[in-house]
């Protein structure tokens, strides 16, 4: 167990769905790493959970929150965990949180980010289309 009082334990209700470490070409003036870099791995990993729903092409409409809650650092383990939070007609919304470990201190979590995204299902036109019928859930 952890003695960082800061130590936050990943969503037990959410999908770890990606893990990436930043390196020194990510950071920004200050030395952290650039926000604009977790943004684009905070929408690969919302895409992740949103592309079975959209069986097919869809695109990034809307970034609805975005907090930064803590920096990250060159060298940490970013988790990204994610859940589906609404179907619409022809868009699906996705909460990420994404978690940092240091890499010397794996185990302690912080949570460094949290985000809402909205994708749309669109054709091969780049028209919005319906998003198919959610996928029936079976437990084994």
């Amino acid at each position: 167990m952890s003695s960082n009082p800061h130590t936050t334990p990943p969503p037990s209700d959410e999908k770890l769905v990606l893990k990436v470490i930043p390196m020194p070409r990510d950071v920004n003036a200050n030395g952290d790493i650039f926000g604009g870099w977790v943004m684009a791995q905070v929408d690969l990993a919302g895409a992740v959970i949103a592309a079975p729903y959209a069986e097919g092409r869809m695109a990034t409409v809307a970034v609805n929150e975005f907090i930064f809650k803590q920096p990250v650092r060159v060298g940490d383990i970013l988790s990204f965990y994610g859940k589906l939070v609404r179907i619409g007609r022809t868009s699906i919304t996705i909460k990420i949180e994404v978690y940092a470990e240091h890499f010397r201190a794996q185990g302690d979590f912080t949570k460094v980010t949290e985000a809402l995204l909205t994708y749309v299902a669109i054709d091969d036109q780049g028209k919005p289309r319906v998003v198919p019928k959610p996928p029936i859930q079976t437990t084994a």
